[in-house]
């Protein structure tokens, strides 16, 4: 579970900077890198809530 936590943290920073870069200065490869670790970022946290749905019924 810690594994999967840093993977979602490290996931988001890459997902906020692409965004923010494309948002500030129009970075169209910066857009195309955050709508692909949006993506990776979405199976991430379903993979997440699995797992922690698992947990709570123990």
């Amino acid at each position: 579970m810690n594994e999967l936590i840093a993977k979602i943290k490290e996931l988001s920073t890459a997902f906020f900077a692409d965004a923010d870069l494309q948002l500030a200065k129009g970075n169209k490869a910066a857009g195309t890198r955050a709508r692909k670790t949006s993506l990776e970022l979405e199976k991430a946290l379903k993979e997440f809530r699995k797992i922690s749905l698992e947990e709570s019924k123990k």
